[in-house]
């Protein structure tokens, strides 16, 4: 698999600075032997003289002859802004592998950042090619790894400098824009995310995806930046932001009861605690009563639609909070359709069972399903009234079926994009 080398100039703690950077590149030539055939970035502070006249990046070149590809100099204003430059070079390049030589203390670091910039989707490998021993010739000073009490502040630093750095950044693509429900009381704040308004800048997770999952590339850093951005949008703080733990399954956490591992369906009556479910292609259900005050959200897959998750939130708030079903209102969330939705037909028979319109092709192998017409008919032989069911729509669109796959320029979908695909929410709270 495609490899890059990323070495460490960064934090050389060391009287003759630039003598001590230039042992690190012959360092790191020496070791690559007759040159490397993967992508090098060396990544440098930008106190540093590296770039400058007096140690030009030309210098720094002219020690890879013998290498197929030039190196990168990255000297940003910080590292965390450099660390950002190097993730979106590899990215581009579909690269996962990197290769980080550093010194022991420059690995402590660098973990930090791995943590918050990336995911369990790239492979780190750590060589500690640089030390104390790098400088010993020095006559004016050696470099030093300093102390534990030291590398946890660097570390808050690290989380503090990312942070503001993301802070900083660009609007990749459109604003903000939440769908809202007119069924929905004023008393609470609720809304649907589309995929417009955030700093995520890989193709299937721009703009604004609100779900890191280790599995795809974009990490806990971003998507908390997302969140933040949405939150003073939408009126609500991230510490008060609690988003499902799903499953594809029917368990509901009650807030306030210990929480499951993981969850598809949660309600609370407690005031300014906004909860949310995520959705890509599966539903996200919000459900309200204006009488007794409670809220439920839901993540409504095929699965969980089968094994009753909204059902099972709606019987959450009436055992726990006294609500009725007469008095609940469900807003159905964006999801793919039965346009673009196929299921084995084992699969497809079960949504047959539950109404004969729910399914289209029966007689095909992969007969196309209807999720959303699906639940709508359970809600509404669980007690809900049909008229407090709705299907969320954009403003000043006119189709009857508002599907995921469809819409690439307003929605995620895992369907349309396949396994690195981005994540919109719904979310509520009671105000």
């Amino acid at each position: 698999m495609a490899a890059v080398s990323l070495v460490d100039l960064t934090h050389v703690r060391c009287s003759q600075h630039d003598i001590c950077v230039k042992r690190r590149i012959s360092k790191f030539c020496a070791l690559a032997g007759n040159g490397s055939q993967e992508p090098v970035f060396f990544i440098a502070d930008p106190e540093s003289s590296v770039g400058t006249d007096i140690f030009p990046r030309s210098a720094v070149l002219e020690m890879f002859i013998g290498f197929s590809k030039s190196p990168k100099v990255l000297c940003e204003s910080s590292l965390s802004a450099s660390l950002y430059s190097f993730k979106q070079a590899i990215d581009k390049e579909d690269i996962s592998n990197v290769k980080i030589m550093t010194s022991s203390h420059g690995r402590g670091l660098f973990q930090v950042y791995q943590e918050l910039l990336f995911t369990s989707a790239y492979h780190f490998e750590y060589s500690i090619i640089f030390d104390s021993l790098s400088c010993d010739s020095s006559p004016l000073g050696v470099c030093t790894d300093i102390s534990t009490q030291e590398a946890e502040a660097e570390a808050a630093d690290a989380k503090h400098e990312l942070g503001t750095f993301l802070q900083h950044l660009p609007v990749v693509k459109g604003d903000i824009t939440v769908l809202r429900s007119s069924k929905i009381s004023d008393c609470f704040g609720h809304g649907f995310t589309t995929r417009t308004g955030g700093i995520s800048y890989i193709s299937t997770l721009s703009s604004l995806n609100l779900f890191s999952n280790p599995r795809r590339k974009d990490s806990r850093a971003v998507v908390a930046e997302n969140l933040r951005r949405l939150g003073l949008q939408a009126g609500f703080h991230p510490r008060q932001f609690n988003l499902i733990k799903c499953n594809h399954a029917s368990d509901v956490w009650v807030m306030g009861k210990p929480a499951p591992d993981s969850y598809d369906g949660m309600v609370t009556n407690q005031v300014g605690v906004v909860i949310a479910a995520p959705g890509a292609d599966c539903m996200q259900l919000l459900f309200t009563d204006p009488v007794e005050k409670v809220i439920g959200v839901a993540h409504a897959g095929w699965k969980g639609t089968l094994m009753g998750i909204a059902m099972a939130t709606v019987k959450a708030m009436v055992s726990e909070f006294g609500s009725r079903p007469a008095d609940i209102v469900c807003v159905i969330g964006p999801s793919v359709g039965p346009c673009c939705f196929t299921l084995e037909q084992d699969s497809a028979r079960e949504f047959h069972a539950i109404h004969p319109d729910c399914v289209r092709n029966m007689d095909s192998s992969t007969p196309y399903v209807d999720i959303r017409l699906a639940t709508r008919i359970l809600l509404e032989r669980g007690g809900i009234k049909p008229e407090n069911i709705e299907d969320i729509r954009i403003p000043q669109q006119s189709d009857s079926t508002l599907c995921t796959s469809c819409h690439p320029e307003f929605f995620f979908s895992h369907v349309r994009d396949g396994l690195n695909f981005g994540t919109q929410i719904g979310f509520v709270w009671i105000k």
